[in-house]
């Protein structure tokens, strides 16, 4: 008979100890004695396992007549034990363990520990496939069609009771997306001012109309690339800012507590940052048109054209009706951007990567449905005559 016996560094009178033995009927007896805690266990439960894995075909009895002590440590070590997966006639089963001791065993249900068995993988059909996705679809139509509705009633309140509105975070998301924008957007501005200019005026100086360079600049910037160019930024910066934002608050519970105590989400954290975006988003389509026309004429000099007769065919070209034509799609491009960044916000899982999903999201839903809407409008100016 082997014996092996530990004990507690700081209770050297607490000892378990583990013996065994043969049964008569061919079954390997673990004699179990001392105390089962959890400062003494250690190396018993080390040696139970071995002893476990070195019988697989053996019927296993653990014998704990002799245990004076057991708490949830010990017991822990026999619950380990006996869910051990074995075969049908090499089961392990505890016998002798005293009436409180047994008891606390009795309250783990072996069943619901037990590993769980692995399911074949089950093939989903396309038809099935179809199914998901029209559902999931509906869902989320669904979600988004209450977040209109919340948002619309919300932007509604604020209108109507503007001293209700925290004007305090307006200003500072208007800080956020509008001031401290000015740099990307100038610099962005800037490149497109002289990529449109140089890639219009090689082929145009082939007929020496490099002066209708002018025209081409003016106009696609004022009512188009300007407008859209901003929007797109703002879009990747700020649209994924809200959304990381609002989804760090839903992953932190933080949203939770505001519904707690009294706050509604969508008044206290959209409203605010929408009415920032529409607020930000004209003033820094102005400077990107302004940035990106000065732009092609610095690109003009180099055509030896100089810079007063290039701003007098801009301004001989554009004039008020255009400039509002791209300003008008200013604050629908603010609604999406600030709606769909607190949209996916809001709609943050748990999770490590939760928020860079959403931020993700964000950002590639804002851009896709800017472009989308800047056509709808392209096609009702074409149709009006703008």
């Amino acid at each position: 008979m082997n014996a092996v016996a530990a004990a507690a560094p700081d209770t050297p009178v607490a000892r378990a100890t583990l013996s065994l033995a043969d049964g008569a009927d061919g079954s390997l007896i673990l004699v179990l004695g001392g105390r089962l805690d959890a400062y003494s266990i250690a190396d018993v439960w080390t040696q139970a396992r071995a002893a476990v894995a070195a019988a697989p075909t053996r019927r296993i009895v653990v014998d704990a007549s002799a245990v004076d002590y057991c708490d949830g440590g010990g017991v822990a070590m026999l619950v380990d034990l006996l869910r051990e997966p074995r075969a049908a006639d090499a089961a392990i089963s505890v016998r002798g363990l005293r009436p409180e001791f047994q008891r606390l065993l009795d309250q783990f249900d072996l069943s619901v520990l037990a590993e769980p068995a692995h399911a074949p993988p089950v093939r989903i059909n396309a038809i099935e496939e179809i199914g998901r996705a029209a559902a999931q679809l509906g869902r989320d139509m669904r979600t988004q069609i209450v977040f209109i509705g919340e948002t619309a009633s919300a932007l509604w309140y604020a209108f109507t009771h503007p001293h209700r509105v925290r004007w305090k975070d307006v200003w500072y998301t208007c800080e956020q997306v509008g001031a401290n924008a000015l740099p990307i957007v100038a610099l962005i501005s800037f490149l497109l001012g002289v990529i449109l200019a140089f890639q219009a005026a090689v082929p145009m100086r082939q007929f020496g109309a490099e002066i209708f360079v002018a025209d081409l600049v003016g106009l696609a910037i004022v009512r188009e690339l300007g407008v859209l160019m901003t929007a797109i930024l703002l879009a990747g910066r700020s649209g994924a800012a809200f959304a990381a934002e609002i989804g760090t608050m839903k992953v932190n519970e933080e949203l939770n507590a505001l519904t707690t105590m009294g706050l509604d989400p969508v008044r206290f954290l959209v409203v605010t940052r929408i009415i920032a975006a529409v607020l930000m988003v004209p003033l820094l389509s102005l400077f990107a048109d302004l940035i990106g026309v000065l732009a092609g004429g610095l690109t003009m000099l180099s055509f030896n054209i100089p810079i007063v007769t290039y701003l007098k065919e801009v301004d001989s070209i554009v004039d008020l009706k255009d400039v509002l034509a791209g300003l008008v799609k200013t604050p629908v491009f603010a609604i999406l951007i600030a709606g769909i960044g607190c949209l996916r916000g809001l709609q943050t899982q748990t999770g490590a990567s939760a928020v860079g999903i959403s931020a993700t999201r964000a950002v590639v839903s804002g851009i896709v449905l800017l472009v989308v809407v800047d056509g709808i409008f392209a096609v009702i100016y074409y149709i009006l005559d703008i």
